[in-house]
């Protein structure tokens, strides 16, 4: 599909994505009702009202979304978990399914949703994946980090007199390299590309310093993540100063060297794949000594009553809206399930100690409906 043709499609997509909500919502009231809920209160939420205002807590999103941002510890003494997968069947959603057939259909299901993906997070969340990202983004300190790697490349080339001494030089060490895995469509990676400045970087000659590789299973996902970034930044950023690539690779055996990268984030994509245990040894493994591990996921609601509206929500308008925008329900239907058969906070915290990580916690936010995890591989192993 050519990018004008995408840009259509998307502006379509958007106007009939806005009365599909409407249709949504009226298919859903009856459950509203039912649960005791108003049909103005479905309605209202469904277009992606604010999500606190239908709640009747009368604040904004974003004030609402970092007052239900709370840390947690790791415990000094986690529960045993057994494997992730055992035996020849896991789940696909509800639904159980075998060993080898769930990584291709999770595949098909993206494949299925690849062009719509980005709109139809919007409707999903109302728009709040948005600030879940952001500050995902604002964790990981790339910023910051940014502004340090880029004064040490200068003076590095500032002290030498052949073009190998820095990144930008032609040398084949980068100074920061970030892996974002499962962000076919860029969201993630475009945040850390702008917050770094490799666009600005990308009218320099040469390599840029900080590398940012973006890792999906599904080449539909990577090919509308390529096109949006030449759309976006133009073709330099990607051939010239090579700062940001898209690369295919499977979440538990990715196509990198030991040690390769700083950072290394996920987000959205840890509950779909098939071996969660796999994954996060193989994050261990790509990331340097010291790099930092990041998860933004769905997860539990600590909150009872927000947890039941949810609930409701995500099961009788989520797969309605994919069903009315995107001609497809039983996708959206299965990304439902699979956050509910996901693990739980402290659950996820076990398994990535288990696979070596360390100083793991993670942040609640918007009342558990996402959290972040986060954990260090140590700078020595035991």
């Amino acid at each position: 599909m050519s990018m004008s043709n995408m840009v259509i499609r998307s502006a379509a997509t958007r106007r009939l994505a806005a009365n599909a909500v409407d249709v949504a919502a009226a298919s859903a009231a009856p459950f509203f009702r039912a649960e005791g809920f108003s049909a103005s209160q479905a309605v209202a939420f469904a277009g992606g009202t604010r999500f606190a205002r239908c709640c009747g807590c009368g604040r904004s999103t974003a004030a609402w979304w970092r007052r239900s941002s709370t840390a947690a510890p790791s415990p000094p003494s986690p529960p045993h978990i057994g494997s992730y997968v055992s035996g020849d069947t896991t789940h696909f959603g509800y639904e159980s399914v075998s060993v080898g057939e769930k990584e291709g259909r999770v595949r098909r299901v993206f494949e299925n949703v690849a062009d719509n993906y980005d709109v139809m997070n919007d409707f999903m969340s109302g728009g709040l994946h948005r600030y879940w990202k952001d500050e995902l983004l604002r964790m990981t300190g790339v910023g910051p980090m940014a502004k340090v790697v880029r004064r040490r490349a200068w003076s590095r080339c500032g002290n030498s007199t052949d073009n190998d001494a820095s990144g930008a030089g032609g040398g084949d060490e980068r100074l920061m390299s970030i892996l974002d895995v499962a962000g076919g469509t860029g969201d993630v990676a475009f945040r850390f590309v702008e917050a770094a400045g490799c666009e600005e970087r990308a009218k320099s000659s040469g390599r840029d310093e900080i590398s940012i590789t973006v890792s999906d299973i599904n080449p539909e996902m990577l090919r509308v993540g390529e096109a949006r970034a030449r759309q976006k930044y133009g073709a330099a950023l990607l051939d010239d100063s090579s700062a940001l690539a898209f690369v295919q690779g499977n979440a538990q055996r990715l196509p990198f060297e030991d040690d390769s990268f700083d950072l290394y984030t996920i987000a959205f994509g840890l509950r779909n794949v098939t071996d969660v245990d796999a994954a996060l040894r193989d994050a261990h493994r790509v990331l340097k000594p010291g790099g930092r591990f990041l998860c933004l996921e769905f997860s539990r609601v600590t909150n009872a009553p927000m947890a039941r509206f949810y609930d409701a929500y995500s099961f009788n308008i989520i797969p309605k809206l994919g069903e009315v925008v995107a001609n497809d329900r039983e996708s959206y239907q299965y990304l439902v399930e699979s956050i509910r058969k996901f693990c739980s906070q402290d659950e996820l915290m076990s398994r990535m100690e288990a696979a070596g990580f360390e100083a793991v916690k993670y942040t609640n936010m918007t009342g558990g409906i996402v959290a972040v995890h986060e954990g260090w591989k140590p700078l020595q192993e035991n």
